[in-house]
């Protein structure tokens, strides 16, 4: 008999929870496992520009669930078929980069989602055994709402059709990469993930959220940022990453030898 769903994720945050994410670039199931035990609700693995292949993507989504959080992948720039075999591999939701248009939105909106929704294939068998079902028969029909979709906003494209993308059918929220955003705005001017720019881009992302009732994401650089701007509206917030905390702490030892 068929167990119901793990998944939890998309509940939270659709019932209006705060998630913290944390980020991990680093291809180590076990580093992942271990930051997930330390208490973050969700882990994030980034193959846009962390060092994840396909292998250890989906034995790190496996060890992240094993440690009772919810696993996402940030899929490499215009990796369609990779939103699919994330998915697949049980990933709870799936951050794409640079979405610049509505069109943008609908293409990874087609990969993401079962129709009616989109246009995802079926073969979602070991997403189905994490969901905590025999097969993958009665994950079908709740994938669409189990899973998340976040389009990423991070150029002056984005941010100008921000209404178009958030309101695409299938997008369930918006996940700002605020260096990214800084330099975009800036024609390469400047890097400043806090700039005026960028706190008025959040701005304009919050709004776009609340009108369209869609979650609102945040790259923050600590926990200190996270904390500021959940109050201020976010709700889906990922915080530095795996080399960062691994760099601290490196950094703390050394300096007590001092």
């Amino acid at each position: 008999m068929a167990a119901a769903s793990k998944f939890s994720l998309a509940r939270r945050l659709r019932a209006g929870d705060t998630v913290y994410s944390a980020w991990c670039g680093l291809p180590s199931a076990s580093v992942a496992e271990a930051i997930a035990r330390e208490g973050f609700s969700a882990v994030a693995l980034d193959q846009q520009h962390g060092l994840w292949d396909t292998a250890s993507t989906m034995q790190t989504i496996s060890a992240i669930h094993l440690a009772g959080s919810a696993p996402l992948v940030r899929v490499p720039l215009r990796q369609n078929a990779m939103v699919s075999r994330a998915l697949d591999f049980g990933a709870e939701g799936v951050i794409a980069p640079m979405i610049n248009s509505a069109e943008d939105a609908r293409d990874f909106v087609n990969a993401a989602k079962y129709p009616p929704i989109g246009e995802r294939s079926l073969g979602a068998h070991r997403a189905a055994a994490l969901a905590g079902f025999n097969d993958q028969r009665p994950y079908l029909p709740i994938a669409n709402n189990e899973t998340l979709a976040f389009a990423m906003i991070e150029t002056r494209a984005s941010l100008d059709n921000v209404d178009a993308i958030i309101n695409t059918p299938g997008i369930d929220g918006l996940f700002i990469g605020p260096s990214d955003l800084s330099y975009s705005l800036t024609d390469g001017a400047l890097l400043d993930a806090h700039s005026d720019e960028v706190e008025k881009g959040l701005e304009i992302v919050l709004k776009a959220c609340r009108n369209a009732g869609k979650i609102p994401g945040l790259y923050c650089i600590d926990g200190a940022r996270a904390a500021a701007k959940a109050k201020a509206g976010f709700r889906f917030l990922a915080i530095g990453s795996d080399l960062a905390f691994l760099r601290a702490g490196t950094a703390a030892q050394l300096k007590a030898l001092a």
